[in-house]
């Protein structure tokens, strides 16, 4: 159960990058939601900074309370809550639609939303932790993985159905590495791995030039909608706002306030899914390597748990999370350099938005749960 004597053995270095990174988030989007260029108001406590704070607070006590709490307990709920999540989205589909799509639930009284896709990546990782420790001997055997596979593809065709590709393409590399550290037969590693690096390959040759986007579009339109497909196209407007944004930081920026680019409402989503260009166009490529540099001590510390786990569902539970938090700073600042297309995945702990701190802070607070009882038998 909980116990808050175990706090006091986390590890303490990944605390001040949890901190400079929320530092970051309340900055950037201090900056993006002033309108000072419109409306001559200079705020620093905007209502979306306000908002996020208290998004943050809510995070931090998620983050203590799975940190407290003995991961083994998560092995019990991983059914209940991976069933709940499934109903929540297919309950999506019999809502009234949120900027034309089925992603979002409306709550009551408070007036936010919430994104049960989001919520899925957590608990499809508990549920295939799970099942691949029950497995015990066998989860090498064919059979496993097959069930594993169905486990995986329920909740990705639903997020596709929505559509959300963003969230369905995260779910392809946090279960190759679950599996990877899980122990699946080393031939399904090699086919998937095989498969995801053509996949990168062909994308990245469509945003280099090298394939041209229409001469392929027949192809591809005969497996995506065309709607869908047009987010590989390399020469949208977000694509290359951003890359603008970046370009205008140089060496160390505009300065706190002081884009122009940015602070004229030219780069769209600039606090939620462009939030990496409008934070380098104010601080330059020195803040945003800054930036990278807390992602990868974050990373790193996150992937150290998964070495010293005590055990098998503790190793593929932290490395699954591990593979999450790597996975979304790649794809969005991919995207927002114009490597792979913007289908909206957050910048984690960054990004302004409730579904993804409240989910970042409890995978963090997990992890911590997994490195305290390291040495317990």
């Amino acid at each position: 159960m909980w116990n808050h004597q175990v706090l006091r053995r986390i590890d303490f270095r990944t605390l001040p990058l949890i901190i400079m990174l929320m530092v970051m988030s309340i900055l950037i989007i201090a900056s993006t939601t002033s309108d000072v260029q419109f409306t001559g108001e200079d705020l620093f406590f905007t209502p979306h900074v306000k908002k996020q704070i208290q998004r943050f607070g809510v995070g931090i006590l998620c983050y203590l309370f799975f940190a407290g709490l003995d991961y083994h307990k998560l092995r019990e709920w991983a059914w209940v809550l991976y069933i709940g999540t499934i109903l929540l989205l297919l309950g999506l589909f019999f809502t009234e639609p949120i900027q034309h799509v089925h992603r979002w639930y409306r709550i009551p009284f408070i007036g936010g939303t919430l994104q049960p896709s989001e919520y899925t990546k957590l608990t499809l990782v508990f549920t295939l932790s799970w099942f691949l420790e029950k497995k015990g001997r066998n989860v090498g055997d064919w059979r496993t993985f097959f069930q594993a596979g169905v486990i995986v593809l329920i909740p990705f065709l639903l997020i596709v159905k929505q559509p959300d590709l963003g969230s369905a393409m995260v779910l392809f590399p946090m279960t190759l590495g679950m599996f990877y550290f899980g122990g699946i037969r080393k031939e399904v590693i090699k086919i998937m791995s095989a498969l995801g690096l053509a996949a990168l390959i062909l994308i990245s040759l469509i945003f280099t030039g090298v394939v041209d986007h229409e001469e392929i579009k027949p192809i591809a339109t005969k497996i995506l909608e065309k709607y869908q497909y047009e987010r590989f196209n390399p020469n949208t407007y977000h694509h290359q706002a951003a890359k603008i944004a970046i370009a205008l930081g140089k060496y160390t920026g505009s300065g706190f306030k002081k884009s122009l680019f940015t602070g004229r409402q030219f780069l769209p989503a600039a606090y939620t899914d462009s939030v990496f260009p409008a934070f380098t166009e104010e601080f330059g490529i020195f803040g945003a390597i800054f930036m990278l540099l807390l992602f990868f001590g974050l990373i790193y510390c996150s992937f150290q748990v998964t070495a010293v786990a005590r055990d098998h569902f503790g190793r593929v539970l932290s490395a699954g999370i591990a593979v999450y938090l790597a996975i979304h700073v790649v794809m969005n600042i991919g995207m927002m350099c114009g490597f792979l297309p913007i289908t909206g995945v957050p910048l984690v702990l960054v990004t302004y938005g409730g579904s993804s701190v409240t989910l970042t802070m409890s995978a963090l607070g997990i992890l911590q749960s997994i490195y305290t009882r390291r040495f317990m038998f």
